[in-house]
């Protein structure tokens, strides 16, 4: 049965840093490309970064240079280090596959006061 669980969001300041975790069962991320999605309230879930199952990474514009997307294969687990947090990165971050989906997670609530 394949599960996505995200962890590691939090209330931060502006500027601050965070990292979320991705842990996934039921199938193996590696052979897969994945990504890391986010929606804001009122808007439509975004892709801000995805890696290939050949480890080449994207990053949507608005969060290239201070976003960085890993996974560790032996933990089966995938990662969103996010710095110089700004306000607008304020969401609700998931991590599904890219391109195409499992069954959503519930996600992980960022917030990021100004």
């Amino acid at each position: 049965q394949v599960q996505l669980v995200e962890s590691g969001g939090g209330l931060v300041q502006a500027g601050g840093s965070l990292r979320l975790s991705c842990r996934a069962s039921g199938f193996m991320i590696w052979i897969n490309g994945m990504g890391w999605y986010r929606q804001a309230p009122g808007k439509q879930r975004e892709l801000v970064a995805g890696i290939s199952q050949f480890g080449s990474t994207k990053y949507a514009d608005s969060v290239k240079g201070r976003f960085t997307i890993s996974r560790d294969n032996a933990k089966n687990m995938m990662y969103l280090q996010m710095n110089s947090l700004k306000p607008e990165d304020t969401a609700v971050y998931y991590c599904n596959r890219d391109p195409g989906e499992f069954p959503w997670g519930q996600g992980t609530q960022v917030t990021v006061s100004s």
